[in-house]
């Protein structure tokens, strides 16, 4: 047998394996280019992640992530905790709201279940509400203790989260809050805790809140 011949029997394994990688590297290649409280809770930074495809996710804490689940593990259960990460519209009117007022509303009805109406844009001479930036978190049985001390939690909570629902001010039974201090003042806001964010603008619709 010449070595000629035995160099073409040799290449013949070659061509057929080129034959079975060329529809699976054209595949790859086609792929390729397709006001704090009287305490000094210290705010944590909020972090706004771009997401795939024009999604804005917005997170209400931007620490938590969502873990995987080892194998074996129900893939329900995988999909309840995430799920249960998301932020979904309830009891406040979020027409018209900004984007961080809107956070803030939904985190605050996750947090406080005893909380069942939060007011948003309304006619004012002032311009937070009409412009979104504002809501008005209603507490049951204001002057009893027990609806005292539910405002009094609310506005540590958005305090103490100012960074993240970027937070202007808040007012409560007269009580004048901001980032960077308390006050007192004849605002009133007896019945319900008024809270100021700075808006972050107004929703494309986009967006997916987390908690």
């Amino acid at each position: 047998m010449g070595r000629h011949e035995l160099a073409r029997k040799r290449r013949k394994p070659s061509v057929s394996l080129a034959a079975v990688l060329a529809p699976a590297l054209a595949f790859f290649a086609v792929s390729a280019d397709v006001h704090p409280f009287a305490h000094d809770d210290e705010a944590k930074s909020v972090v706004q992640h771009a997401a795939p495809c024009c999604v804005e996710i917005v997170t209400a804490a931007s620490n938590r992530l969502i873990k995987g689940f080892a194998d074996g593990e129900p893939a329900a259960a995988s999909r309840y905790h995430t799920r249960a990460r998301f932020l979904t519209a309830d009891i406040a009117s979020e027409q018209g709201l900004q984007i961080r007022t809107i956070l803030t509303a939904r985190s605050i009805t996750a947090d406080f279940p005893q909380i069942h109406e939060i007011g948003g844009v309304r006619p004012d001479p002032l311009p937070w509400h009409p412009l979104g930036l504002a809501l008005d978190v209603m507490i049951p049985n204001p002057q009893s203790a027990e609806g005292i001390a539910l405002g009094n939690a609310v506005v540590t909570y958005v305090l103490a989260h100012a960074e993240r629902f970027a937070i202007q001010d808040a007012i409560w039974r007269g009580v004048y809050y901001t980032p960077g201090g308390a006050q007192a003042s004849r605002l009133g806001h007896y019945d319900h805790v008024h809270v100021t964010t700075f808006g972050g603008g107004y929703p494309s619709g986009n967006e997916v809140y987390l908690r």
